[in-house]
């Protein structure tokens, strides 16, 4: 399961649940039962001695440390909002282009993701694979977490002086239309490595035993010294040594818990530093590229649009719209399910996200219905999984980003095949729905299906804009995105006027800290996927790989189950910007369609994310299902089978992701 929030938010994260949230989970007038333990929400919570007063004097340092970027970083999104719309209306309102909004806006956005860095080290919001620390005796599992935190000091330690080298050489650099130089936004990168080590230092004051540091650090010192004197060697053995740097420490890290940026950040500048004479100043240099691409900007904004969705009342609409149509038939509220996450589905910017925003208002009248808890998991989880090819999916804005794909090609090619992965979860839940009782379900009224309709049109028409204006060329991801947060706020304070402002902080928040969160992966992975480059082990996988057996077919055929072991333990983004420039090259060299093989990519990922036991994504819908893991392994199978049957039918016919071109 993925580790998210610490124990002092749990409180607060409850109250989100209560009143609706896309973290938290139903809407605003709903009520559920919630599970009494952080453990039950499939968090992990790191104690601190409350007995000990410097613990507590570290406790509030820390605080106000997170406050000192997050305050920012909250303003900073803010304003790429105005700024961005500014631009937009313009551009295509007023025929005028500002490219002054353009250079502010990238500026703004570096300093963006290394505050939200921070803010999610603070949170123990970076993504990590906690499946192995959950099952081993407090004590260990109290020392990964301080391994972790000595991990995330030691890459902080390792980029600082680089990151502080790289920042100074950008003087000389001025922006064209601001004139400003550009050490102004490469700074971003030294002053949130700074605070990150901060914060990371006072967790580990907080909740670790003297015992426990010396043993992490004693296990670092005994690794790094193995590796010093271990140098020729790995030097003789050539790229071989790829395999003991990014074969073995890395999925070593990841499996003890270490955040998955900070594990591809170490192990990069290990093997850079160890094997290279490369300056280190390339690595910072490689981050900062891969955390830079205006069209990534489009990310936060979409995190902050599915937040509004949910808080404002849209989601719950489109839900309440399409049950009234079908939930009256056996099945009919596993069909509303899947129909309102082909939807909503992508707008987020994080699968939790979907999940949560639709399942408060679908699963308690399911139960009621008799169906089981396992059930409902399977439905929860396959739907989530079917979604990630659906436009504005960010996993596939990152594809588009790293690899050079047209993103407007994706979003399009992205289409059918979901809607081939939907109709085989409703062909699975119509099999396995047939003694569903619904004769106290009253189908609802020509009158009733009506007004439903009407207050649900505003929300319909959301993610119907969204989907057009990009794929037609009309705007570009990151405009859309920020119309599509301007028209929420407007429904919500024009036409539904039901929102509950005060959870608006909140909301900013929690995009702040997710952002960073998958910026810092995307820099890190960009920095380990060029040393990988640099290093000639692309050139040999391509070799190896434009020999297999099957030309094109064979490469699509092993790239399925290769993403799907990929997506289930880095999840979809490091990924795709870790082998997504490995691989695309070689598909494109076998007279693949490159938008073909992207959609194959992201539906093999989404597979390998919510499939047992590793699927990272399964353990969210359980936890948001509030269903035991145990339960929903064993009715989960028939459901990603399907999943499985419409990749392979995506894979074998092109013609589903190329239709339009």
């Amino acid at each position: 399961m993925l580790d998210l929030l610490p124990r002092r938010e749990a409180t607060a994260q409850r109250r989100l649940w209560k009143g609706g949230g896309m973290s938290g989970l139903p809407s605003k007038n709903m009520s559920v039962d919630l599970p009494e333990s952080d453990e039950a929400l499939g968090l992990e919570v790191a104690p601190v001695d409350s007995g000990a007063p410097w613990r507590l004097v570290c406790a509030r340092i820390e605080h106000w440390v997170a406050l000192v970027a997050e305050v920012p970083a909250v303003i900073i999104l803010v304003a790429e909002v105005a700024v961005l719309f500014i631009g937009v209306v313009f551009r295509y309102g007023l025929n005028h282009s500002l490219v002054w909004t353009d250079e502010l806006s990238g500026m703004l956005f570096l300093w963006l993701s290394m505050l939200g860095m921070v803010s999610a080290q603070h949170r123990v919001g970076h993504l990590h694979l906690a499946a192995v620390a959950v099952r081993l005796p407090a004590v260990w599992r109290n020392r990964l977490k301080t391994l972790a935190a000595s991990i995330a000091a030691l890459f902080v330690l390792e980029i600082v002086l680089p990151a502080t080298r790289y920042a100074i050489a950008q003087w000389d650099i001025i922006t064209a239309a601001l004139s400003i130089h550009d050490t102004v936004r490469a700074s971003a990168i030294v002053v949130g490595a700074v605070l990150l080590l901060i914060v990371a230092l006072l967790q580990m004051a907080q909740r670790a035993t003297l015992k426990d540091i010396g043993i992490c650090f004693s296990a670092l010192a005994l690794c790094a010294a193995a590796l010093w004197f271990a140098q020729p060697w790995l030097e003789d053995i050539g790229n071989w040594n790829l395999v003991i740097f990014f074969g073995f420490l890395v999925p070593l890290l990841v499996l003890s818990g270490t955040p998955i940026a900070f594990s591809f950040g170490v192990a990069t500048m290990t093997y850079l530093g160890l094997m290279t004479h490369v300056p280190l100043t390339i690595v910072i240099s490689r981050m900062d590229e891969g955390m830079s691409t205006l069209v990534l900007l489009a990310i936060p904004l979409f995190i902050f649009l599915g937040l509004l969705i949910e808080m404002t009342g849209l989601a719950a609409r489109l839900v309440a719209f399409l049950a009234a149509l079908v939930g009256h038939f056996r099945g009919g509220l596993s069909y509303t399910l899947v129909g309102a996450m082909y939807l909503v589905s992508g707008i987020s910017g994080s699968k939790a996200a979907d999940m949560a925003a639709i399942a408060p208002v679908l699963l308690p009248e399911m139960r009621r219905r008799g169906q089981p808890p396992g059930e409902l998991i399977g439905i929860l989880s396959s739907s989530a999984a079917m979604g990630e090819t659906i436009p504005p999916s960010i996993v596939l804005i990152t594809v588009g980003s790293v690899t050079g794909v047209s993103i407007a090609g994706l979003f399009t090619g992205g289409l059918l095949p979901a809607v081939v992965g939907s109709v085989g979860l409703i062909l699975i839940t119509y099999w396995r729905s047939r003694a569903e009782v619904v004769s106290q379900v009253k189908r609802a009224s020509g009158r009733q299906i009506g007004r439903v309709f009407i207050a649900a049109v505003p929300a319909l028409i959301l993610p119907i804009l969204i989907r057009w204006a990009v794929v037609a060329g009309v705007t570009t991801a990151t405009e859309v995105s920020t119309a599509g947060v301007v028209y929420t706020i407007v429904v919500a304070l024009v036409v539904y006027r039901q929102s509950d402002w005060s959870r608006l902080p909140a909301i900013l928040l929690e995009t702040v800290s997710l952002t960073g969160t998958i910026m810092v992966i995307l820099g890190a992975a960009t920095a380990m996927g060029w040393a990988l480059t640099q290093s000639g082990f692309s050139a040999d996988l391509a070799a190896a790989m434009s020999r297999m057996p099957g030309g094109g077919a064979g490469f699509l055929a092993l790239s399925i189950p290769v993403f799907a072991i990929l997506g289930s333990v880095l999840e979809g983004i490091p990924a795709v910007v870790l082998f997504g420039p490995l691989l695309f090259p070689i598909a494109a060299e076998l007279h693949i369609n490159l938008v073909h093989y992207g959609i194959v990519v992201v539906l093999s990922m989404s597979l390998g994310l919510f499939t047992p036991p590793f699927g990272i994504g399964f353990y969210q819908a359980c936890a948001i299902g509030r269903v035991e893991p145990d339960q929903a392994m064993r009715t989960i199978w028939p459901f990603m089978a399907a999943l499985l049957v419409a990749t392979i039918l995506v894979a074998a016919l092109p013609v589903l992701t190329v239709l339009h071109f």
